[in-house]
């Protein structure tokens, strides 16, 4: 059988407020934008236009932080830390809300799988870099 892998990158992305990007989903809620990284493209390259897709955010990627991998889906989530450089926010179709949010506030409003140790994980440069592996079938990802 010829593997077959889900690649996404997602970024937690800070303000000069140290405010958290969160983009409200129709499926998970809130969460870090992020997606599948497209054929011929790089995981930093595909967290920018993630970014700019859900949220109208132009970012700069500050930090690779690490990997969650989802071993029963065959997902791997590549997780970046980033800052804003432009653009407005702004709700698109992939989007019910967006904006920045303080960290503790964020961090309740995550509710999703494991999205916020995701955050958590990336917020805590001891954990750089992070490999952690979990298993959640396909269908409640």
């Amino acid at each position: 059988m010829v593997p077959k892998h889900i690649v996404s990158a997602a970024t937690i992305v800070i303000n000069e407020r140290n405010e958290i990007l969160l983009i409200k989903g129709p499926r998970r809620g809130w969460e870090m934008p992020g997606g599948q990284v497209e054929e011929g493209e790089s995981l930093k390259d595909a967290a920018i236009r993630e970014t700019k897709e859900e949220s109208g955010i132009d970012i700069e990627i500050t930090k690779f932080c690490g990997v969650f991998q989802n071993v029963n889906a065959s997902i791997c989530n590549t997780l970046f830390l980033g800052k804003p450089t432009g653009g407005e926010l702004t709700t698109t179709s992939e989007s019910l809300e967006v904006g920045f949010f303080p960290v503790e506030t964020a961090l309740e409003m995550v509710t999703w799988g494991n999205f916020k140790q995701r955050i958590e994980y990336c917020l805590n440069e001891e954990h750089h870099p992070f490999y952690v592996e979990f298993s959640i079938p396909l269908k409640d990802c």
